[in-house]
């Protein structure tokens, strides 16, 4: 979840869910708080490579923040497996077999995500000839196809039971960080009413990657071959995911804009799917992952 606060007292904190855990991120550092199965916590924290002003520049940003993000889940994900489970592995994941299951996920990602929509909607427009006759029908028709996998997707890996756990601290990093934001004092009784939904997080980002992706895909010819179709799909993603980024904080800055709340609302519907609510125990974590990221903020200030 990306936050800006506009609060010059508050720092900009970010999070992510991960196994039995949270990971939190300011500006300068990050840290990662996980629970094993004795109940203990466990922390990993690091300060973060300053970036040259170059990479900082609007649209670009967002793709250094989006390889920014998956890198440091890597390394939150790879921490929180091996404490999570150290009892059932005294080795835990080690980093070829990580290596491994981050390419085929990416793969069954581009697979599922990216040719399969493309595929059905070719074969939609065999049906309907509409379709393959405008450019803007077969790429608004492609992404339909692709939201309408991805909430399948989502709805089906939530009923497997690792996963509702991380979207409990998904849920519980939320609340955590509502509560930050309400210059509220970081206590378990103080986040307990924080919703659990936040409009930005990383699955509204998701949510508006889907929607710009249709836009910029109608610029491409449908009469195109297929292989071309597809690989310029996965060439335009950092381009989408710069754009989608500074609409993120765009709609941050007009968050209480009317406009704005009806169309981040989509963002919110797509967050009651991937939340659920945390229990004391999840919230506990969370919030001492945020309060290790924010002392190392203010000692490294």
């Amino acid at each position: 979840m990306l936050i800006n606060n506009n609060d010059n007292k508050l720092k900009s904190v970010g999070g992510q869910a991960v196994i039995e855990g949270v990971m939190m991120k300011s500006p300068k550092n990050w840290t990662v708080a996980v629970r094993d199965q004795k109940g203990n916590i466990h922390i990993k924290k690091e300060k973060l490579t300053e970036l040259p002003r170059f990479w900082k520049l609007p649209v670009l940003r967002g793709v250094v923040a989006l390889g920014q993000a998956l890198g440091l889940g890597i390394k939150a994900i790879e921490f929180s497996a091996s404490k999570a489970y150290e009892e059932e592995s005294e080795k835990g994941m080690g980093k070829f077999t990580m290596s491994i299951t981050i390419l085929i996920s990416i793969l069954l990602g581009i697979a599922l995500f990216i040719l399969l929509p493309l595929y059905i909607t070719k074969l939609i427009g065999l049906l309907v000839h509409n379709v393959t006759d405008s450019s803007f029908l077969f790429n608004l028709t492609d992404g339909i196809v692709r939201i309408v996998i991805f909430l399948l997707y989502v709805v089906l890996i939530g009923r497997w039971k690792e996963m509702s756990r991380i979207f409990e601290y998904h849920g519980a990093e939320h609340k955590v960080i509502h509560a930050y934001e309400a210059g509220k004092e970081l206590t378990l009784e103080n986040v307990r009413n924080f919703s659990p939904l936040h409009p930005r997080c990383g699955t509204s980002f998701l949510m508006i990657v889907m929607v710009v992706s249709i836009m910029v895909f109608s610029f491409i010819p449908q009469h195109l071959p297929f292989l071309y179709i597809f690989l310029s799909r996965i060439i335009l993603i950092p381009l989408i995911a710069g754009f989608s980024y500074e609409f993120l904080k765009f709609s941050a800055k007009w968050e209480n804009n009317a406009l704005m709340s009806i169309l981040i609302q989509p963002g919110l519907f797509l967050q009651k799917l991937t939340t659920r609510e945390p229990d004391d125990a999840q919230l506990e974590v969370a919030l001492r992952s945020l309060i290790e990221v924010l002392e190392l903020e203010e000692n490294n200030a």
